[in-house]
């Protein structure tokens, strides 16, 4: 070490002391000297799925959308809740501050979220116990009750909806586990088990209680014989027709068409070297296409990892072009995975390809939405059952706006909510409730004692004239 030492320092070329712990030496057999060459060892950086999330470029216009999804689904869990008690449509302050864990308002006070939208949430006194209570306004359930009139109205779409899933399934058969998680995201009714699948048994077959299969596996139309019935339904993907619209009215050639994706990248993406020629070559690669048969999908009946994995997005671009909003959660996405035979990391997938899909991470919510089906943050094409869900969310979105027609309106229902609380605590007769509901009301305004009175002597007065 000492020798070492002593070429170093005699060295007139050498490096300075504080680059040795980073270097190595190699001695010259020709001469007595040293040479002393720096090297450094840099870890690679990772390319995965958490990396890819931080560094990804936001899009301003979908991640308000996540925010408000994230709202229009507190609201919706809560009313749930409340709609399940069957003690009245009215629900107290402290039994809420226990479903709170439940709804998902572990981070805001109860009382702050419910005067926080007064046009969906009604906070009063209650005329019996003098508690705080709250309920639903008239508006809000109103617009529930239109969406679902709309979806219920929807039934042929819907049974349409759940053959082209299981069209798109490797054995042709899904847990129902999967559909109900993503009910709202599809359009289907609360009771679509009995409602859909039970009521199209020449379409649908129960195997299990929570697998449902189809009939006729090998067929394209909906399995009954009606023209009209089997007229909406098409095998045919979404992206098919896009092709085809581009193969037209662009005069694309086929060899650059046939099995591209439309691409919408967002405004200050980073094109690396070599990106466009790698983007070129993979929307020329084939695959196997979502509704064609393949009794075992795998890496290599699909014919390497890149057609396995353009499969594997063009399954999920089917599965969100057949939901209500073009988007769902990324949690409901991942039960799909077995039966769809998409058995890869889905978020890393959908990461790896931000020009057809992005992933938003608002409200501790990720959501996949599909980029071509967005403009500006509202949907291209709008359906019956997402305009009646954009009144809801206008109508949540208003927040402490435009209130002074609401308080005209709740002094009018003043009398109507006295009497809806008190025949929910109290099994009187209607005509106790009304004396009762009546004196609450006389007590709470001044000089109302003198209505009755007066009244009696207009009585009395009348009926000595008619004497």
């Amino acid at each position: 070490m000492r020798i070492l030492q002593n070429l170093t320092f005699n060295n007139t070329t050498s490096l300075p002391h504080h680059h040795f712990p980073l270097s190595s030496t190699l001695f010259n057999s020709s001469s007595s000297s040293c040479t002393i060459i720096q090297t450094r060892w840099k870890k690679k950086p990772a390319n995965t799925a958490q990396t890819r999330l931080h560094a990804r470029t936001r899009d301003p216009k979908l991640d308000p959308l996540t925010a408000h999804f994230v709202r229009l689904t507190r609201i919706l869990n809560l009313h749930r809740f409340v709609s399940a008690r069957k003690r009245g449509p009215f629900v107290s302050l402290q039994l809420l501050s226990k479903w709170a864990p439940h709804v998902g308002l572990t981070t805001v006070p109860v009382g702050k979220f419910l005067r926080k939208y007064p046009h969906v949430f009604d906070v009063f006194t209650h005329p019996i116990r003098r508690n705080v209570c709250f309920k639903f306004t008239p508006n809000f359930v109103g617009l529930l009750k239109e969406e679902n009139d709309v979806v219920c109205g929807l039934e042929f779409e819907n049974m349409i909806r759940i053959k082209k899933i299981l069209m798109m399934s490797v054995s042709g058969s899904i847990h129902l586990h999967a559909l109900r998680l993503a009910r709202k995201e599809l359009g289907l009714p609360e009771d679509f088990r009995e409602s859909i699948i039970k009521k199209y048994n020449y379409v649908f077959r129960l195997v299990d209680l929570e697998v449902v299969e189809l009939v006729d596996k090998n067929s394209n139309n909906c399995g009954s014989d009606d023209d009209d019935e089997n007229e909406g339904f098409s095998g045919v993907a979404e992206i098919e027709k896009w092709r085809e619209r581009e193969y037209r009215e662009k005069w694309l050639s086929e060899f650059e068409v046939k099995y591209a994706f439309p691409m919408n990248f967002p405004t200050g993406f980073k094109k690396d070297p070599g990106f466009k020629e790698k983007l070129r070559n993979w929307q020329r690669l084939n695959y196997v296409k979502p509704y064609e048969k393949k009794e075992v999908v795998r890496v290599r009946t699909c014919g390497g990892v890149e057609r396995y994995e353009k499969r594997a997005v063009a399954i999920i671009h089917e599965l969100l072009c057949l939901t209500v909003e073009k988007m769902v959660e990324v949690q409901h996405l991942v039960h799909f995975r077995k039966d769809l035979g998409i058995e890869v990391n889905l978020r890393e997938l959908v990461l790896k390809h931000p020009g057809i899909f992005y992933m938003s991470t608002k409200g501790y919510v990720q959501m996949v939405f599909l980029r071509e089906a967005y403009s500006q943050g509202c949907l291209v094409e709008p359906n019956p059952i997402y305009d009646t869900r954009r009144k809801i969310l206008d109508l949540i979105l208003l927040g402490s706006r435009c209130t002074r027609r609401l308080r005209s309106e709740r002094e009018v229902g003043n009398h109507e909510q006295d009497l809806t609380c008190t025949k929910s605590e109290r099994g009187v007769s209607n005509e106790e409730q009304d004396v009762t509901c009546a004196g609450s009301q006389s007590e709470a305004k001044d000089g109302a004692f003198v209505i009755p009175i007066l009244e009696n002597f207009v009585d009395f007065s009348y009926e000595d004239e008619t004497a």
